[in-house]
């Protein structure tokens, strides 16, 4: 089961839309109004469809605008066929489209790949807001700029945002980290952060919280 977000002017495509994907138990919100997405808490859906010739705000419009706020498929749905029309809004950040009229099945079918392919990739990938791990590659990215770390802040950043929230001492830290066994001591994890702080900062990123007399946190 997906929460799926459905934006479309046409009551009777939003009917359609709706009832087709509640058949494989999808949680679907449908909106007639494209002004009131701005609304909505975006990040809670895994999957948006998007019409593109809406009156107020058209598709391509709002997938530019609202892209940088959700990491979940935006699909459109549209009765443009034309290569330039399709390529200028996976441009803008979609992930895939479907022509009007299209089928049931189809719909269901894609709606599906994209949300089984999105839980796969995610099990190696982070998201926090701007913030994204590359859990296999070892890599930290903010609004997909890679922010260069060294491999002992790539793991403290990965550990405290695994654990966002929850305060970690400079101990735990260390030994998470590096082991018992580690050839330095708790005190470098001062320098570790300060470092990666000052990484971040560049990005415009206040991602990690000193609290005073017990250690740090990544801010949930």
């Amino acid at each position: 089961m997906a929460n799926i977000l459905v934006v479309d002017d046409e009551e009777d495509i939003l009917i359609l839309v709706k009832n087709a994907l509640r058949k494989d138990d999808h949680l679907v919100t449908v909106v007639s109004e494209s002004t009131e997405v701005y609304k909505m808490n975006l990040g809670s859906f895994d999957l948006i469809l998007l019409d593109v010739m809406m009156p107020a705000i058209d598709g391509f419009t709002l997938c530019g605008q609202i892209r940088h706020a959700v990491d979940c498929p935006i699909l459109f749905l549209t009765a443009k066929s034309l290569e330039e029309d399709v390529m200028y809004g996976l441009g803008l950040g979609a992930d895939d489209y479907l022509i009007k009229p299209f089928g049931i099945g189809e719909l269901r079918a894609r709606v599906n790949a994209h949300i089984r392919r999105e839980r796969r990739e995610k099990r190696s990938i982070l998201y926090i807001d701007k913030v994204h791990f590359n859990l296999s590659g070892k890599e930290l990215f903010v609004s997909d700029e890679r922010v260069m770390l060294t491999k002992s802040e790539y793991e403290i950043c990965e550990f405290l945002a695994r654990h966002r929230g929850q305060v970690f001492s400079k101990e735990q830290i260390y030994e998470t980290i590096f082991g018992f066994d580690g050839k330095s001591d708790s005190t470098a994890i001062t320098e570790h952060i300060k470092n990666i702080r000052s990484k971040l900062h560049a990005c415009e990123i206040d991602a990690i919280e000193t609290v005073w007399g017990i250690g740090y946190k990544w801010k949930p």
